[in-house]
């Protein structure tokens, strides 16, 4: 087909864009370089789950989970968020409109997982603040909130108290000294101060990392994702030159074959990928959207998430070898002190430096690296948020320093709520808020959901002709296949089981929570996946036409998204080949980068 003259520079110009595509009120900003995406991707998705949500099963079984969900959906909302160049709500406005509540309920998953992951940071802040003390405080029991049933660990008096009914030092400090724990939700008791002030400090900080947007964000994760690694390394060293730590690596390389029957074990492993990958939040649609249009993301995708296996397979080695070493001194087994969630980070870690040679410097180097893999983790879920609003009303958020008091009022909001996770009741509050607000039957659900509008209403073959416009060339046909089959397959199998297998929470497998804490956790868990049925309703009701017109408007892309060039706009006249070469000397795209783009 014979084009103008004027339509083939338009082209040249615009790079098969659209021209109302390029016609932004304001220029959105880009990641400084490569590696500044990459890094806050990896800051992200490499964070505490890495450290504590990792059973050590689960790095066997999830390896289906993996290749089935984890990837193919990273993969899809860093594509969207790059090809629609929006945040976690406009970008399924303008991909398919009656998905558009899969962004909201996105964005509230990735709210309340910022207000209590601060809470982590404030209990991490105040252990390092004590690990700088002459003596560790957690290991002793000569300290005012002991109590008579204290005892001290060592390898000569755990036989003198296992038939009597006492409490480690470890375990004193951690509920009597940091959290003040009472007996149940119902006396939430007074805010400990303290930890308050340590929750302040953590939203400071994170408020300075995002203020300026990508700019700051770029360069702090330069600190923030490196650091640990080398924190990782200097743990992983010494904990493998510690008597008995082989006895841990085995525990954690050989499990107990028996229990690959157990279909528990299948879901954590989901679970698992759920949350290690960061997916159906928001947060990887807002990261992407801030880079070039043609950037590689699907080789990116495979590096980040090898990165983030590899990670948590070499934190094993970390974790494992310290408590093989902790089980060594006290002549017990290793399964008597492995455990996952806070209680890793918070009694039995500690509890393991107290028993080394100088534990202070140990202590410190364990909850720098505890601070900074949660603090990379928090400040893109602001970002992430802050990104996400401001694209719904760019007209306003993107003149003078409203984008900067947005972010403000989300962090004093935020820091308000979580202040009741701080009183002596707070850990209660922090247990509904993490079972129940960023559960893994809310992001199974927003998985099928995603791969439902992507698969079949946007359509997976047009989504792979966009890609190939994007990076030159097509990815693997298994990702596809995932979108339309295996991974709204596998979610949902997924998710009906653990309908089936629900048990309503307990407080250390005894306590049990008032009805009306178990009410506030639904609220929680509804919140944002009701958001996409009434969503649907909503819109579906302010459409006009009939029910077949309304839905097929629903489920047209934008106009304004870019457009995949046509096989014919490759082929180039003498025109576009002078526009070429003069774009060569003035683009900051490299000659052959162009050529694959418009030739």
């Amino acid at each position: 087909m014979q084009h103008s003259k004027d339509a083939q520079l338009q082209l040249i110009n615009h790079g098969g864009h659209s021209e109302k595509h390029q016609s932004h009120p304001k220029e959105r900003e880009q990641w400084g370089s490569k590696i500044q995406y990459v890094l806050a991707v990896a800051g992200h998705i490499i964070g505490l789950s890495n450290m504590w949500r990792f059973p050590y099963l689960c790095y066997k079984n999830g390896g289906v989970f993996l290749f089935t969900c984890g990837i193919p959906l990273f993969f899809l909302e860093t594509l969207l968020g790059q090809y629609t160049t929006q945040g976690g709500i406009t970008c399924w406005r303008k991909l398919c409109p009656l998905f558009e509540g899969l962004g909201y309920g996105g964005q509230v998953v990735g709210f309340y997982t910022g207000i209590y992951y601060v809470v982590i940071l404030a209990w991490a802040f105040l252990f390092l603040f004590f690990s700088f003390s002459p003596e560790v405080p957690w290991a002793s029991c000569k300290n005012p909130w002991n109590t008579d049933k204290c005892f001290e660990y060592d390898k000569n008096n755990q036989s003198d108290h296992a038939s009597e009914k006492t409490t480690s030092s470890v375990v004193e400090f951690w509920e009597r000294r940091i959290l003040g724990l009472s007996s149940g939700i119902e006396e939430i008791g007074i805010i400990r101060w303290d930890l308050a002030l340590c929750l302040l400090l953590a939203w400071i900080i994170c408020y300075l990392c995002v203020w300026k947007g990508v700019k700051s964000t770029g360069k702090v994760v330069y600190f923030t994702a490196t650091f640990p690694y080398l924190m990782l390394v200097v743990l992983l060293v010494r904990g493998l030159t510690l008597p008995g730590a082989s006895v841990g690596i085995k525990f954690y390389l050989y499990p107990d074959p028996s229990r690959l029957a157990d279909p528990q074990v299948w879901m954590d492993a989901g679970s698992q990928i759920m949350y290690s990958y960061g997916v159906c939040t928001g947060v990887l649609v807002a990261l992407g959207s801030y880079s070039k249009y043609d950037n590689n993301c699907y080789k990116d995708c495979f590096y980040l998430c090898l990165l983030n296996s590899m990670t948590s397979f070499v934190a094993g080695f970390a974790i494992f070898s310290v408590l093989g070493f902790m089980a060594h001194e006290q002549e017990i087994d290793v399964s008597m002190v492995a455990e996952s969630g806070p209680g890793l980070a918070f009694i039995a870690y500690p509890r393991a430096v107290a028993l080394m040679p100088v534990p202070q410097l140990w202590a410190i180097f364990f909850f720098i690296m505890i601070l900074l893999l949660g603090l990379d983790s928090e400040f893109v879920y602001q970002e992430s948020l802050v990104t996400a609003i401001t694209d719904m009303y760019p007209a306003f958020f993107q003149i003078g320093h409203r984008r900067k008091i947005l972010l403000l009022v989300i962090d004093v909001v935020s820091l308000l709520i979580g202040l009741s996770m701080v009183t002596e009741g707070g850990l209660y509050i922090f247990q509904l808020f993490d079972f129940y607000a960023c559960s893994g039957m809310t992001l199974l659900i927003f998985a099928i959901l995603q791969s439902i509008c992507v698969g079949w209403a946007y359509g997976a073959d047009h989504l792979y002709d966009t890609v190939e416009d994007m990076i030159g060339y097509r990815p693997l046909p298994l990702i596809k296949y995932c979108w339309q089959y295996i991974t709204p397959i596998v979610c949902t199998g997924t998710f009906i089981f653990s309908l089936v297998k629900y048990t309503p929470l307990k407080f250390n497998n005894s306590y049990e929570y008032p009805w009306w804490g178990y009410a506030l956790g639904s609220f929680f868990t509804l919140s944002s996946t009701l958001c996409v049925p009434l969503w649907m309703v909503y819109v579906v009701s302010i459409t006009p036409g009939t029910m077949r017109e309304r839905v097929k408007a629903l489920c047209t892309p934008a106009k304004d998204l870019p457009k995949t060039r046509p096989k014919f706009q490759k082929e180039v006249t003498f025109e576009s080949f002078t526009m070429l070469q003069t774009l060569r000397t003035s683009s900051t795209h490299s000659g052959s980068e162009l050529e694959r783009q418009y030739i």
